[in-house]
C-alpha cells in the first residue's frame, strides 16, 4: 500500500473531489483513533486555556473539517505539483480554497455568529500548520502493520 496520493485525491479518476475510496480510507481504525486523541487534546485545551477564540464549538467544527478534508487537500496539492495534468492549477486553487475555508472561513463564520473575539492572523498561522501536518499524517493509505512493514523496508535500504 503506502502513500498513493492519486487515490486519496480522486485525481486518478479525473475528478477534483474526493471519491468513495477516500471516505473509506478515513474510517481505518488507526485514523479514527488518532483523530479521537487529537480531538480530546484540542477539547482539553479549549476548556483549560481560556483563550477567547478557542472554545468547544470551534474545536469540534475545525477539527472535524480538518479530519475530513486535510488528507485530500494535501494529496491534491501533491498530485497537481508532481504530475501537472490538465487542470492542475484549478486543483491547486480548489485544494487551497478548501484549506482556507477550514482554517479561516469556518473560524470567521462561527465567531461572527456567536460574537466571540477573533484573533484571525494568529489562528490562520497556527491552524494552517496543524491542517497541513494533519493532512500529511492521515495521508498514508494502509494499516499500521503495513506502515511498519514499509518503514522496515526503508530502513533496510540504508
Amino acid at each position: 500500500m503506502g502513500v498513493d496520493s492519486s487515490a486519496m485525491s480522486g485525481l486518478s479518476a479525473g475528478i477534483a473531489l474526493p471519491g468513495p475510496a477516500y471516505w473509506r480510507e478515513l474510517v481505518r481504525p488507526w485514523k479514527l483513533f488518532t483523530f479521537g486523541v487529537a480531538m480530546a487534546l484540542l477539547l482539553y485545551g479549549a476548556v483549560t486555556f481560556k483563550i477567547a477564540d478557542w472554545d468547544v464549538g470551534i474545536t469540534l467544527i475545525m477539527g472535524s473539517l480538518t479530519y475530513a478534508t486535510a488528507p485530500w487537500s494535501v494529496a491534491t496539492l501533491m498530485d497537481a505539483v508532481r504530475y501537472r495534468s490538465n487542470g492542475w492549477l484549478v486543483r491547486i486553487v480548489v485544494a487551497l480554497a478548501i484549506a482556507w475555508f477550514v482554517v479561516d472561513g469556518a473560524y470567521w463564520l462561527y465567531h461572527t455568529a456567536v460574537g466571540n473575539v477573533m484573533y484571525r492572523e494568529d489562528n490562520l498561522l497556527v491552524s494552517s500548520i496543524i491542517y497541513f501536518m494533519a493532512g500529511l499524517f492521515w495521508l498514508y493509505r494502509g494499516t499500521l502493520k503495513e506502515f511498519a512493514a514499509n518503514l522496515a523496508r526503508l530502513a533496510e535500504r540504508k
